[in-house]
């Protein structure tokens, strides 16, 4: 039905998605973002990415022994954390569709929608 503007109500709204895949582990960011793009385009939809932001490496240096005396020995951790980014256009119900997939565990995936 259209109102005064001419504009169609019943027409369901285009999405701008964007999904952030984040995880410690290379291989189930890899994993995840490419289940997403086989689900994405088996629905024919538009879809840029994986995007690949540059990885975040935390760093921790501490001394070995507990209590300071000793040699001064230090151990050095350092964590990895992934990221990738996927765009879509697409309507809400394809969403449902795209998203539905089992997740490693370890792996975070954040979904902003956006209106065009």
């Amino acid at each position: 039905m259209a109102d005064k503007t001419g504009k169609d109500e019943d027409k369901p709204k285009l999405h701008r998605i964007r999904i952030t895949v984040t995880s410690t582990n290379l291989k189930a960011v890899e994993r995840v973002c490419a289940d997403y793009l086989a689900n994405a385009k088996g629905l024919n939809l538009d879809v840029t990415g994986p995007r690949r932001l540059p990885v975040r490496t935390l760093r921790i240096t501490t001394r070995k022994a507990p209590n300071g005396e000793g040699t001064n020995t230090w151990d050095k951790f350092e964590m990895r954390i992934y990221k990738r980014l996927i765009n879509l256009r697409a309507y809400s119900e394809s969403l449902r569709h795209v998203t539905s997939i089992p997740m490693d565990k370890g792996v975070d995936v954040e979904v902003t929608i956006s209106d065009d």
